[in-house]
């Protein structure tokens, strides 16, 4: 009579396959000692040649007996060669990382252009450097919007919102000071740049 999984003892580790289950069971049984650590060795053995590709990773053989005592229920009582894990420790969470919220203006432009908006009022009024780097902003602003909309974005609606970022410290500036491309321009500059980085990669 056949034995269909779904009326057999869950697997703890599916990836290791019921026939390493029923070694690890069997190992547990053993009463000799000696034995049953000369049988847990020729498990992990065969675990290893299971996944050959992972014989370079660092601790791989730690990660095994880690496997092997999970599956054993931790009931094998051997000697193991490392430190395995302990019931307690296999299920808890890590640490919550703290995340610190800051507000953003727009979402859509993200807080690395909110912070470099903010930048361009340590640049001279009249200084080359400010004019190149608002219209760089003022085009990265207008590609990013279309990217989240799918619409048509209108120049002035980007100096609106640039005017709402800096304020005062924009001064009389106007859309054609911005030297705003149009969105097909933008597309293809992503475009050439893309196949520009794939051609030196090829040429590596």
């Amino acid at each position: 009579m056949l034995d269909y999984n779904t009326q057999l003892k869950k697997l703890e580790l599916p990836e290791y396959g019921r026939n390493i289950q029923r070694m690890v069971d069997y190992c547990t049984q053993i009463e000799n000692r000696e034995e049953r650590t000369r049988c847990a060795y020729a498990i992990i053995a065969t675990m290893g040649n299971l996944f050959p590709h992972l014989r370079d990773i660092d601790d791989f053989k730690h990660k095994l007996w880690d496997h092997l005592a999970i599956m054993s229920d931790f009931k094998l009582d051997i000697d193991y060669p490392y430190e395995v894990l302990k019931p307690d420790n296999l299920y808890t969470r890590p640490k919550s990382i703290p995340y610190k919220l800051t507000p953003i203006k727009y979402r859509h432009y993200g807080k690395l252009l909110e912070d470099m908006m903010k930048k361009i009022s340590s640049f001279p009024e009249d200084s080359q450097e400010r004019k190149q780097l608002l219209s760089l902003l003022a085009n990265n602003m207008k590609k990013t919007l279309y990217n989240s909309t799918k619409e048509i974005v209108e120049d002035e609606r980007i100096l609106k919102d640039i005017k709402e970022y800096i304020g005062d410290v924009v001064g009389d500036i106007t859309v054609e000071d911005l030297k705003l491309r149009s969105i097909k321009e933008l597309q293809a500059k992503k475009t050439n740049n893309n196949n520009n980085r794939n051609n030196r990669h090829n040429k590596k």
